[in-house]
C-alpha cells in the first residue's frame, strides 16, 4: 500500500505531500547543494494543532467535560512515541526524505517520525480542508475512537 491508500487520502497538490516528507536537514542539504527546497516545518506546527482540536473534538463528543479531563485523555494519544508508532505503521519511514546521515542510519528517529506525520496532517488541511483532515485523523486513531464519532 501507498502512504496515500494508508492515510486514506489522496493528494490534489503532490506538491504539499513532497513538503511535508521532507525533513529540515535534507532540505539544508539540498539548499547547500544550491538547490530550492522546503521542508515540513511549516505543515509540521499547523498539524501539531489540529491533531489537537481533532483530539479535543473526539473526546468531548466522547463524554470528557472538563478541560482536564479532555486534557488528560489526550495526552498519550500526542506524545512523540504515540505519533511515531503511527508514522511508522503507515509506512512515512519508507518516503520521508531524508538527508545522507539519516539516511545512512537507516533508521529516522521518533521525533523525525513524529514531525513527519503532523507535517503530513498540516499539508492534507491546506489540500482538502478541516473536514478531510478530521477524517484521516479520526482513521489513524480508529482504534481509540468509536466509528460513528
Amino acid at each position: 500500500m501507498t502512504l496515500e491508500e494508508h492515510l486514506g487520502y489522496f493528494f490534489f497538490d503532490k506538491q504539499l505531500l513532497r513538503q511535508a516528507l521532507t525533513t529540515p536537514a535534507y532540505a539544508l542539504e539540498q539548499q547547500q547543494q544550491g538547490q530550492t527546497c522546503a521542508d515540513q516545518q511549516s505543515y509540521a506546527l499547523l498539524g501539531a494543532a489540529l491533531f489537537t482540536t481533532v483530539l479535543s473534538e473526539l473526546l468531548i463528543r466522547m463524554g470528557y467535560d472538563t478541560q482536564e479531563s479532555i486534557t488528560e485523555a489526550r495526552k498519550p494519544l500526542e506524545t512523540e512515541a504515540t505519533l511515531a508508532k503511527i508514522a511508522e505503521d503507515i509506512g512515512v519511514s519508507y518516503v520521508m526524505k531524508l538527508d545522507t546521515t539519516a539516511k545512512q542510519n537507516r533508521d529516522p528517529n521518533s521525533a523525525l517520525l513524529a514531525a513527519t506525520l503532523t507535517a503530513l496532517v498540516g499539508a492534507i488541511y491546506f489540500d482538502g480542508g478541516f473536514r478531510e483532515t478530521r477524517e484521516v485523523i479520526r482513521r489513524l486513531y480508529r482504534a481509540a475512537f468509536p466509528e460513528d464519532l
